[in-house]
């Protein structure tokens, strides 16, 4: 891949979206800090803790999911140009020791390496086509890939204890025994670059802005999911669908949903049978934010493999979005065409 020069921004005070609701007087509970992931509050002895970043299964087999409402940051994205373009998803997740079973998990490609890099992330898998061998030396990488083979395939779940699949009476290491027989620290390292987002004080809608255009359905151009946001004006969320139906997480029943919408009109490589690699770092290329029932166009940036991806409005310059869970899509763009926003 071919790193790009960060987009310039200017440096001066542009205006920033509407906000209301000021949160800058609003007191902490005791022992709680803003999460740099959701800007909600969790718990304080979380600070330092760094996220996984869990690959989960989302063909039609492996359904229900578990944990996945429990995710603060959802990547869906191709995992592959065969099967109608089945996607996958990346769930970012900071507070990963209250995890009791999370997925099914399944295999990374060597676009999930970058995008865990951006929150300093481990990237949690089951193995993976070689074209990701390289990807797993990198110097800012860490993965943690479970490697049980097809044996367990639509059955295999991330927990932060020991794990028992009873279906095939074989015991697996958790993220606790995983990290304490790993080199990895679980706080931050020094490839992280700080927060993700830029969070507003307040609420940010798009009311008073001519150019928003209305987002109460987003129907994704991957056919095999039908992958589809409908915001919810009771929650004022996004609530995710696929083969038709609501996303109920198989634990508590909780409906998949988010706050934010970020899509990425995203280039990619094919690298044979069917494996990709999205061309992620680029400059300047087209998007949407999309919250509370709008969407405005933005522009994306990725300068190099691990660091973060920048959105830009061009009338505010970096966007600041909603507290609360964020669902992001690297859309192919010989599929932008036909997104769907309405």
């Amino acid at each position: 891949t071919v790193e790009a020069e960060p987009i310039a921004t200017d440096t001066k005070e542009v205006e920033q979206p509407a906000a209301t609701e000021s949160s800058a007087d609003e007191v902490a509970p005791e022992h709680s800090y803003r999460s740099e992931l959701t800007n909600e509050w969790i718990d304080e002895d979380l600070k330092d803790q760094r996220p996984i970043a869990v690959m989960v299964d989302n063909e039609r087999t492996a359904l229900p999911h578990f944990g996945t409402a429990d995710a603060d940051v959802v990547y869906e994205i191709m995992n592959s140009t065969l099967n109608d373009r089945i996607t996958r998803f990346m769930v970012v997740v900071k507070d990963w020791e209250k995890i009791e079973q999370l997925g099914s998990i399944r295999s990374a490609r060597p676009t999930n390496f970058m995008l865990a890099a951006e929150w300093n992330a481990v990237l949690c898998h089951d193995g993976g086509p070689y074209f990701i061998n390289d990807w797993v030396a990198k110097d800012y990488s860490a993965n943690f890939s479970f490697n049980n083979g097809k044996a367990t395939e639509f059955t295999e779940y991330i927990t932060y204890d020991t794990y028992t699949n009873s279906q095939k009476g074989k015991t697996y290491d958790g993220l606790k025994q995983r990290f304490a027989n790993s080199k990895y620290t679980t706080t931050y390292n020094d490839y992280y670059q700080g927060p993700h987002f830029k969070f507003a004080d307040g609420e940010v809608t798009f009311d008073d802005r001519s150019d928003a255009i209305s987002a109460t359905t987003i129907e994704l151009p991957f056919k095999h999911n039908g992958s589809t946001l409908k915001y919810n004006e009771e929650t004022g969320t996004y609530d995710y669908y696929e083969y038709g139906s609501a996303h109920k997480d198989a634990d508590s029943n909780a409906q998949l949903t988010f706050e934010n919408v970020i899509l990425q009109d995203t280039t990619f490589a094919e690298l044979g049978e069917g494996y990709l690699i999205y061309n992620a770092i680029d400059s300047g290329r087209s998007g949407y934010y999309i919250t509370q029932g709008k969407a405005i166009e933005v522009t994306w940036t990725k300068s190099s493999e691990n660091a973060i991806t920048h959105y830009y409005d061009a009338k505010t310059g970096e966007i600041q979005i909603n507290t609360g869970k964020t669902y992001i899509s690297l859309i192919p763009s010989d599929g932008w065409s036909s997104l769907v926003i309405k």
